[in-house]
């Protein structure tokens, strides 16, 4: 399955524990249809300590579904449905709330 939403991309959380939150995607898994988002659904890990490298509790972004994060539009700074379309320059995402190229 082709996920519409891409590393990088600035996406809002629209359900979920995590709602309204927003940032930027940092990774995306298709296998498993799951994002991971700068500062969203922090967890914490204990982390042992190694030679040159000290332990301790770290917090590190948890996984979204992709089900729950909507692609945000640059226009209006709100949520957006992400379409296709072809043109000169061959087939690009656009944000269908505007129709502006993303």
């Amino acid at each position: 399955m082709k996920l519409k939403i891409k590393k990088g991309d600035k996406v809002t959380v629209i359900s979920g524990s995590q709602k309204g939150k927003s940032g930027k995607v940092l990774s995306v898994n298709p296998t498993k249809l799951q994002v991971v988002i700068e500062g969203v659904n922090m967890r914490k890990h204990h982390e042992k300590a190694k030679p040159n490298h000290p332990g301790g509790i770290i917090s590190k972004e948890g996984t979204v579904h992709y089900s729950n994060v909507l692609v945000t539009d640059d226009k209006s700074g709100k949520p957006s449905r992400v379409g296709y379309r072809t043109s000169d320059k061959g087939k690009e995402r656009f944000a269908k709330r505007s129709g502006t190229a993303l």
